[in-house]
Order: C-alpha cells, then structure tokens, then sequence
C-alpha cells in the first residue's frame, strides 16, 4: 500500500501548481483523502479533504477560496490545485488516506501517508 505525491516545485508568487497523489495497492475509493502541509518550522496542518465519492470537500479557513481538492478514483488518484501562491505556501505537502468510514470529513485524523512534495514559492 503506497500513496505516493508529486508536482511541488519552486514557483514565484502569484503561480499556481497542481498537486498529485498516485494510489497503489489499494483502491482510492475506500479512503477519505486529505493534503496536509508542513512549513519550516511550524506544525503540520491540513489544508484540504475529500469525501470518498467526491462530492464533498473542506478547507480551514486560511486557505478557502485558492485551494482545490479533487479526485479521479478510476485513477486512483487525488490532486490539489493551489492557485495564487504567496511564499506562506512554501512547505512540504504530503497526501494522506482514511479509510475509518466513522470520521467527520474534516477530521484531522488519517492512517496512510505519502511522502511529501515540496512546494517552494519566492517572491
């Protein structure tokens, strides 16, 4: 079982990157996907996730409006959009999957997690 991330890159501020997260060994369908991030000295924070069908998504507040999560389960694949990059973005970003079907969609909580991707963004 594997979740494996990629497309960060260095950008200047204003561009935007998207995101990809490759399932394998598993089927995506059966887990709730989220991207979390991780700055420089700072915790790790989720900053979107997806309900397993699609149909629902949840983004904290400090991020609303430019993100975009999204999923193709017949690739078994999960991408963030990020649009409108500022250097606060720079951090790794890491998929990560759920499969508990009890967990609220904006849970934190999640038990499988790709490598991280990392996103630079210079001014």
């Amino acid at each position: 079982v594997q979740l494996q991330a990629c497309g960060g890159g260095s950008v200047q501020a204003g561009g935007s990157l998207r995101l990809s997260c490759a399932a394998s060994g598993l089927f995506l369908r059966m887990l709730r996907m989220g991207w979390f991030r991780q700055a420089p000295g700072k915790e790790r924070e989720l900053v979107a996730a997806i309900s397993r069908d699609g149909g629902n998504a949840y983004y904290p507040d400090s991020v609303k409006g430019r993100l975009t999560i999204s999923r193709d389960n017949a690739k078994n694949t999960v991408y963030l959009q990020i649009n409108s990059l500022s250097p606060e973005d720079t951090a790794v970003y890491y998929c990560a999957g759920d499969p508990d079907l009890r967990r609220a969609e904006n849970s934190a909580v999640f038990v499988l997690w790709g490598q991280g991707t990392l996103v630079t963004v210079s001014s």
